[in-house]
């Protein structure tokens, strides 16, 4: 008896990735292609950077990029600090309190973002941080899901490890740095790719606390200059699109086998 997949299931695999497919394949075309062969498929049809250089001169992108790139690394070390500490003091520590801290740690989880925007802002405003990158972080920095990940993956880590290495002298942070960072880094890599896929696509509240040049990222810089009241030049649209989502896509093409290692190492279902 061989295990073969269904015929069903395989059509409907590759009739999803087809739908996924799609609109990149459409925003590619129109991107590299003059506007007047947007719906009009030619073997033919002239290949041009006009789009590019047009998106370009038209918004600032590069500086859109640039903070974004600038946002995400800033969010996810302040993550993997500041998680990796929670962690560790929930796996390895045994203090008062500690269950109902996890719980509430928990309860984060089940809360949408959305629902906190209106506190958030009003924490970010008394801050003094509104339209400022710090500002769009802030929210960001301490991960539930982060403290939760390290946290059962540091529990699997046997402690004898750790306490071999408190009778060579060894400190609370060496410890942790030395045994249970190492042991954990296909975890790290996994959220690691959670983080920043997120951020670098989080919208509603960068749009909300953010009102200049300086401090949009990408998705509030795309939506901001595909919002003109003289007609839409899809075109140039969609060589902006393709060119904010590029840096996502390529790492994706590039290490989608390390990445999937990675989620399937760490546990993530």
């Amino acid at each position: 008896m061989t295990d073969r997949t269904p015929p069903i299931e395989t059509i409907g695999a590759w009739l999803l990735a087809v739908l996924w497919l799609m609109p990149i394949l459409f925003a590619f075309w129109a991107a590299i292609h003059p506007p007047e062969y947007l719906t009009r498929f030619s073997l033919f049809a002239p290949i041009t950077t006009e789009n590019f250089e047009r998106a370009f001169a038209a918004a600032p992108f590069g500086r859109y990029m640039l903070n974004t790139a600038m946002l995400v690394s800033g969010i996810l070390a302040a993550q993997f600090v500041l998680c990796t500490l929670a962690a560790y003091a929930f796996a390895r520590w045994t203090f008062p309190g500690a269950g109902i801290l996890f719980a509430l740690v928990l309860v984060q989880l089940m809360v949408a973002p959305e629902v906190l925007i209106v506190q958030n802002y009003a924490t970010v405003s008394r801050l003094g941080l509104v339209d400022s990158l710090a500002g769009i972080a802030i929210p960001y920095v301490a991960s539930a899901f982060g403290i939760f990940l390290l946290r059962q993956t540091f529990r699997q880590v046997p402690k004898e490890l750790e306490e071999a290495a408190v009778i060579e002298g060894a400190g609370p942070l060496v410890v942790l740095w030395r045994i249970y960072v190492p042991l954990a880094r296909p975890v790290y890599v996994a959220y690691g790719l959670v983080s920043v896929s997120f951020h670098w696509n989080n919208f509603l509240w960068p749009l909300i606390v953010t009102s200049s040049v300086t401090t949009r990222p990408v998705t509030v810089g795309l939506q901001v200059f595909a919002s003109v009241d003289q007609g839409i030049d899809w075109a140039v649209i969609s060589a902006a699109a393709l060119a904010t989502s590029a840096p996502l896509l390529i790492a994706f093409l590039l290490f989608q086998r390390a990445f999937v290692q990675s989620f399937m190492r760490a546990g993530i279902r």
